[in-house]
């Protein structure tokens, strides 16, 4: 028989089929929204650097354009083409130049020097004081047209970027200039930079060139950046772009962008997790989402179960023992909901079932003893005329022996058919009224023998009235007397822990397969001619009195005859209810 799924099963399959897609749904636009996420982070990161390198060169590229100011201002002019006039104030102008200088200088948001060289006089004009006339003014050195990074001795080991122009402009050398400008600034101005950003975008960046020169901010990590730096130099990088690596087991997300002034890269590098921990927060809430579904699933799940898969599972437990016969079977428990409702019912009509059952039952045992009496109505007349026709034929060839045998057996099998107050006796009592018959039928078939092997445990045991005689009549009707070589019956009792068994069997000619076969069907049908009244009565007598497995069966004998065994079960006799018990009036 096909499995079939039961209400439960299905609601639960239906359950896991609708979480099923939302679980794969959301698990594709979680995969979808944390690489577009993860993109733009990496590209904001990198879009922000370049801001920062943007602004950086707007500075930068406002210095640059001290020098040309400086050769431009009319006063600056007037000073360098006046310079070797006799009538020429030069202590007063040097003084206005540097003033002019200072001014000039810190107008700029960063720290700088602005220099004029003269290469003619050897005058030095600065708004530093420790540059201004100095005498160690390298006139020989080749002008610094671009921005160079060097570091002078007088800045204790602070580099500085330098830039100049000369005029004539096609001068290669300081001392063949006319006049040089220079504009200078520390890379101190830089490190402040580095660090607002660093502290405003919570990263580490430094700036670095082709060779070995870095600006770090003052709290970069130097083991970090040196690692980067060492695999950023010799490579041909473009202006900006983005790379991954690993130091220390750990995964770094590098940006860099060129500076268009100063040549050098600004570098900022993050840990990765640092940029995914917005995406790992997504995905551990995902999991969390994930997680609360399937509780809640496996709650609905339980509550299910409590509330209708239990109750169901209840009420056909029940309908099945109901089924089986076992009309007492009840529902105990208390589902708390509609079932309630339902399982109240359900006993109230099992109580109903039961009781109508036993009605019925009741009516086809008072059905059955009127069979058996209006049995032995029609029996014990027959019996009777052979047995006192036995005693007048003795008593005429005066066989006094055998009219008193006769006699007493018949008196005793009498008595006892004729007690019919009480349905259940003895096995004892069974088994004398036997003796009694077997005997009668000896005198009348002097071949006849029999043999009775019954458990000393056994005797006790309750059966109903006229159980076994009936058997031993057939066995003597159609076994004993169809054949002159048939004279022996035996009859032999077994006993286990659950059932009684009897067995009466004869040597006569016995039945056929087919016979016992449709024999055995005949017996669970309705009675009709075609079976022996007294055999179809103590079948369904044993059946309806003791349950189910017990009752007569049919089949052939160790010797060739028939075999008729009694089935009942131990320990579960029940008496003939007072409303059915009759007694002889």
């Amino acid at each position: 028989m096909p499995y079939k799924l039961n209400i439960f099963s299905k609601i639960l399959i239906l359950l896991v089929l609708l979480l099923i897609p939302i679980v794969l749904l959301y698990s594709y636009t979680n995969h979808i929204t944390n690489n577009v996420v993860q993109d733009q982070i990496q590209s904001s990161n990198l879009n922000q650097l370049s801001f920062f390198m943007h602004q950086l060169d707007g500075d930068v590229e406002r210095l640059a354009m001290s020098p040309v100011i400086l050769g431009s201002d009319p006063y600056v002019r007037e000073y360098i083409d006046r310079n070797d006039s006799p009538s020429y104030d030069m202590l007063k102008e040097q003084s206005r130049m540097i003033q002019k200088l200072s001014l000039q200088s810190v107008s700029s948001g960063w720290v700088n020097e602005l220099t004029i060289a003269i290469p003619k006089g050897k005058q030095v004009l600065s708004s530093s004081i420790f540059v201004n006339g100095t005498d160690t003014w390298p006139w020989h050195r080749k002008i610094q047209r671009t921005w160079t990074y060097e570091v002078r001795e007088s800045d204790k080991g602070v580099g500085s970027f330098i830039r100049e122009i000369s005029e004539p402009i096609r001068a290669q050398t300081v001392d063949q200039t006319n006049v040089l400008y220079q504009v200078r600034f520390s890379v101190q101005n830089m490190v402040q930079l580095l660090d607002v950003y660093k502290k405003d975008k919570r990263s580490d960046p430094f700036l670095v060139d082709g060779g070995q020169g870095s600006i770090l901010n003052s709290s970069s990590d130097p083991a970090i950046t040196a690692s980067i730096k060492e695999q950023l130099i010799g490579s041909d990088l473009p202006l900006s772009g983005q790379m991954q690596t690993q130091i220390n087991q750990q995964q770094y997300l590098v940006s860099y962008v060129k500076s268009t002034q100063l040549g050098w890269y600004l570098v900022d590098y993050v840990p990765v997790q640092k940029i995914l921990s917005p995406i790992t927060m997504t995905r551990k809430l995902f999991y969390i989402t994930i997680g609360l579904l399937l509780v809640m699933s496996v709650l609905a799940s339980f509550l299910l179960y409590r509330n209708v898969q239990i109750p169901i599972g209840k009420m056909i437990q029940s309908v099945q023992k109901v089924k089986r016969g076992d009309l007492s079977a009840r529902i105990d428990y208390k589902a708390k909901n509609e079932f309630d409702f339902l399982i109240q019912r359900f006993n109230e009509m099992a109580t109903q079932i039961q009781v109508l059952v036993e009605d019925v039952y009741a009516e086809k045992i008072r059905s059955r003893e009127a069979t058996l009496k209006q049995l032995q109505s029609q029996i014990h007349p027959h019996f009777l005329y052979n047995s006192l026709f036995f005693i007048i034929n003795s008593a005429e060839m005066d066989d006094k022996e055998s009219v008193v045998a006769m006699s007493q057996n018949l008196a005793e099998f009498y008595r006892y058919t004729t007690r019919v107050e009480k349905q259940a006796v003895r096995l004892q009592d069974e088994l004398n009224l036997v003796v009694h018959y077997l005997n009668i039928q000896q005198l009348r078939i002097h071949r006849l023998t029999y043999e009775i092997a019954i458990p000393k445990e056994m005797l006790d045991e309750s059966v109903p009235r006229l159980i076994l005689q009936p058997l031993v009549e057939n066995a003597i009707i159609h076994g004993i007397e169809r054949s002159m070589e048939s004279d022996h019956i035996a009859i032999k009792g077994e006993q286990n822990a659950e059932w009684n068994r009897i067995i009466v069997e004869d040597n006569g000619r016995g039945l056929s397969e087919e016979v016992l076969t449709k024999l055995a069907k005949q017996l669970e049908q309705p009675m009709s001619d075609d079976i022996g009244c007294g055999t179809w009565n103590v079948h369904h007598r044993l059946f309806y009195q003791f349950g189910e497995g017990s009752g007569l069966t049919f089949q052939t004998g160790e010797k060739g005859g028939m075999k008729a065994v009694l089935t009942w079960k131990r320990d579960k006799q029940q008496e003939t209810l007072p409303a059915i018990q009759e007694s002889r009036p």
